[in-house]
């Protein structure tokens, strides 16, 4: 977790924003409702509950586009 050491502190708004998604695109990644990410969405991302930060943190993060083809 070092390297996410400063992503902590923020809202799981603005890492959301930082990455360019929506709250939609992020449910749709993770395959959960909207609702689900909006519920946590003013939360800092230390707060969020366990099963759900293990599971937005990559994406928040954007370890997605490392996979990209080219």
């Amino acid at each position: 977790m070092i390297f996410s050491f400063g992503m902590q502190n923020k809202t799981v708004r603005q890492l959301r924003k930082n990455q360019n998604l929506t709250a939609k695109e992020v449910a749709w990644k993770l395959k959960l409702d909207t609702i689900d990410i909006l519920k946590v969405d003013d939360m800092k991302l230390k707060d969020v509950p366990e099963p759900l930060k293990t599971k937005i943190t990559p994406v928040l993060r954007g370890d997605s586009l490392n996979k990209v083809p080219w």
